[in-house]
């Protein structure tokens, strides 16, 4: 199945999936005039991340341009992105 995916900005390493995504449905984005299509390696809930995009233990990761964490494993592109391999930039006071 194919799925839409949301990127709002060329520095994102996810995009926001618009439905729910089982293990190897394509999730299909695009910027601008170029289309881009990523297999999902496992179950991603409607509206969470999929890494586009290697990211690196310790790296920070962007999310409609903006940087909303920083990754506390190694995420394969493909892979879910959200608290277990995630530690979000948001302070709450």
């Amino acid at each position: 199945m194919e799925i839409k995916g949301i990127l709002i900005d060329p520095k994102d390493q996810v995009v926001t999936v618009a439905e729910e995504v089982n293990p190897g449905d394509r999730v299909c984005y695009s910027l601008g005039e170029e289309m881009n299509r990523i297999a999902s390696k496992e179950y991603i809930p409607q509206y969470h991340k999929i890494a586009v995009v290697p990211i690196e233990k310790g790296s920070k990761i962007y999310k409609y341009g903006e940087e909303i964490g920083t990754a506390i494993a190694d995420i394969e592109a493909g892979e879910w992105v959200h608290v277990h391999n995630l530690k979000s930039s948001c302070l709450i006071q």
